[in-house]
This record gives C-alpha cells, sequence and structure tokens, in this order.
C-alpha cells in the first residue's frame, strides 16, 4: 500500500518538534536599526553571517543584493561565494592547509581576506600566495581587550608581520574584536569598549603606516560595541553578528530588548513531575544548546525563556534544565507552574543565538506583523550551512 502524500506543515502547529523559528520581521528591524547607526557613523557595514548562516538571512541585510559580509568557516565563505558574494572577510586566523580552498575562492574572483597575527602565519601565507601567483588578502588581528587572539598595538611584531605581507603584495589592514564586551554590563562601559576597539585599531593602522606599510582596511565591531560606538573616527568598517536575531545574553546587556529576539525554538510537553515542580518538554540541550550565557548575569535565564505558541511570554517560566532530548520547565520563585497538558506546543527564547541554530539544518519562518494567531502561519523555511 503506498504511503499517504505528505502535507507541507502551514503553522507552527504542524511540523514534528522541535524546530527552530526565525520572526522574519524582527530580524528586518534589527537588521535596520543597525545599518541606521553604521550610516550615521560613516563606516561599511560588514555583517557577521556565523550566526544565521544562511543566504535567505543574509538577503535581507543588503537589499537582496550580495554585499560585505564576514564568515566564521571556509564553508560559509563557499556557500556564500556560490550565492554571488564575493566581498568576504574570514575573520579567524589561518592555517596553512586550509590555503588552497583560499586560493580557489580568489580564483572565482571572490576576494577573501584572510586574518592572522603571528609571523609564521605571514610567512605561509606569503610563500602560498607567492607559488600560487594569487595575492592572498591578510589582515593582521589586534587585541583589544584580551579576549582571545591578536597582537597588542604596540608590539614589536606587527610591523615585521606587516612587511612580510606588504612585500607580497597581501597586506590588507587591521581587524580587531572586542570579545569582553559580551562582559560589559553597563551602556558606559559599553561605550567605553567601543572606544577602546576603535583606539586599539587605529593606533595599530597608524604604526604601521609609520613605518610606510599601506593599510587600507581598519575594522572593528562586536554586537555590543557596534551599538555602543560613539566616534569610528580612523575605522573604514563595522563588524557584528549576532544582532541579526538577538539573544537573552544581548536582553541583559541592555543592548536589545527581549521583544527584538528573532530566534526561538519550538518544542512540545511531553510530561509532568508535580512533585518536583517541573513540566518536560522534547526540546532538550540538543534543540536549544549547553549555553548558559545569562548565568553571569544579574537575571539568570537559565536555558532560556517561555513564551506560548503566539510568541506571548508565560510568565515566570523558564527552561531551567536540559538533558540530551528533554527539557526542563519551572516556575521562578512567587510564580506559580502553569496548567499546560500533554501536547502543549511552545517556544523558547535562547541564551545564545549563534549555539541555539546551530543545533537546526534551518528555520522555519514567520512574520509577527501578519497575524495574531495562537498558531503563526508558517511563510517559507530558510536552509542553514553547517560544516566547516
Amino acid at each position: 500500500m503506498a504511503a499517504p502524500p505528505l502535507v507541507a506543515p502551514t503553522t507552527l502547529a504542524d511540523p514534528d518538534t522541535p524546530f527552530a523559528v526565525v520572526d522574519v520581521h524582527k530580524a528586518q528591524s534589527n537588521i535596520e536599526r543597525l545599518a541606521r547607526r553604521a550610516d550615521r557613523l560613516g563606516v561599511t557595514l560588514r555583517p557577521h553571517v556565523k550566526t544565521a548562516k544562511s543566504l535567505d538571512v543574509a538577503a535581507l541585510l543588503h537589499g537582496g543584493a550580495p554585499g560585505p559580509v564576514t564568515v566564521s568557516t571556509l564553508a560559509e565563505a563557499e556557500a556564500f561565494a556560490d550565492g554571488g558574494y564575493t566581498d568576504i572577510t574570514y575573520a579567524v586566523g589561518i592555517d596553512a592547509h586550509k590555503l588552497p580552498r583560499v586560493i580557489a575562492l580568489l580564483r572565482r574572483g571572490v576576494t577573501l581576506r584572510v586574518l592572522l597575527d603571528s609571523r609564521e602565519q605571514a610567512a605561509f601565507v606569503a610563500e602560498a600566495a607567492h607559488e600560487a601567483g594569487v595575492a592572498v588578502p591578510a589582515q593582521i588581528e589586534i587585541d583589544c581587550d584580551g579576549h582571545r587572539g591578536g597582537l597588542k598595538p604596540g608590539s614589536p611584531e606587527l610591523v615585521d608581520i606587516g612587511r612580510i605581507l606588504h612585500e607580497a603584495g597581501c597586506l590588507d589592514g587591521v581587524l580587531t574584536h572586542a570579545g569582553e564586551s559580551y562582559f560589559a554590563y553597563t551602556p558606559e562601559e559599553q561605550r567605553l569598549a567601543a572606544g577602546n576597539e576603535r583606539d586599539a585599531a587605529v593606533a595599530a593602522a597608524e604604526r604601521l603606516r609609520a613605518a610606510g606599510l599601506p593599510v587600507g582596511t581598519v575594522s572593528v565591531g562586536s554586537t555590543p560595541t557596534a551599538h555602543a560606538a560613539e566616534d569610528l573616527t580612523g575605522v573604514t568598517e563595522l563588524r557584528a553578528g549576532n544582532y541579526v536575531f538577538f539573544d537573552l545574553v544581548m536582553a541583559g546587556l541592555g543592548v536589545c530588548r527581549v521583544e527584538d529576539l528573532a530566534l526561538s525554538v519550538v518544542v512540545t510537553v511531553i510530561g509532568h513531575r508535580p512533585e518536583y515542580g517541573w513540566i518536560i518538554t522534547d526540546g532538550g540541550w540538543m534543540a536549544m544548546s549547553r549555553d548558559r550565557g545569562t548565568s553571569v548575569q544579574a537575571q539568570d535565564q537559565g536555558y532560556g525563556l517561555v513564551l506560548d505558541l503566539a510568541g506571548n511570554p508565560v510568565p515566570g517560566l523558564a527552561m531551567t534544565g536540559a538533558s540530551q532530548e528533554h527539557g526542563t520547565l519551572t516556575a521562578r520563585a512567587g510564580a506559580d507552574l502553569p496548567d499546560l497538558p500533554v501536547g502543549t506546543r511552545l517556544r523558547i527564547l535562547p541564551n545564545h543565538a549563534c549555539a541555539t541554530a546551530a543545533q537546526h539544518h534551518g528555520y522555519h519562518v514567520i512574520d509577527s506583523t501578519r497575524s495574531a494567531d495562537t498558531a503563526p502561519a508558517i511563510q517559507a523555511i530558510w536552509e542553514r550551512i553547517t560544516g566547516w
């Protein structure tokens, strides 16, 4: 007997759970907010696509046409090149074995910049460029806050690295990322982080120029500093990625409101443990990730905040526990545990949009302005790019 024909899902009540949802209206509002700010600051906006990893989401960034983007994997770079993007920065330190893929994209006419912070990397980039007969544009990573990689602006290695790259025709500029801004809890701390980020990048660029080396690009950015920067004199471009979806960490920092979060995960209630005050769902850490980024903030949001299917907050309810395929919802102190029968669908807002999105193959797209229904209509399904 033939299987019955599949019926395409039409609302958030239809697909098997758990699955990721993007509210396109909220994402577009978030995108437009930072675009206006970049315009006011007089810099190019180079969005980081590592959060969404989606050509469909990226189409919202530049009015539907390919524009400058930042990537975190070569798989992203290749997928975006296939999608017509030709101005790409690969903002993770380069390793020699990845250079053949970089050179292949350069030969296709894609301007793909690589990132480095050592003489060793500069030497193998210069050698690969010479052997291939193709300039490999490279940016020197600057450490503005001790968060991760990079050279301090005053490092004695900076000019040496710049010279190795310049002599090979590969020096493109400098890049920094204020990673510690994710722990800047007040607007003033975020403004200071943005100013320090700018100052570090500009100081490094000026040292290179003073040594007679050309610096075309001075790139800065993180989601908190991009929204806090007041003066980007000397900077050519601004990068950020999380802002497209935002998340509870960003809301906890005050960079956005909870209402601005564009990504959620639909889960189903599958059980109750009244003796413990638990509601059990089918969305564990495989659906939400293990990220507990709000645990160091004033308000710990557990693994996420709970909405009903229409997107309305369920008062006092949070996802406070997770095993691989089970999520545990509990009421906060002073709140009552709601009566949510088995089969009830809910949406969970994530701590870290990048980590939660990475658990899913794609997004079920809704538009919160089109309907106030209890189960919003699915407008489209957008695929994600996976792998490295």
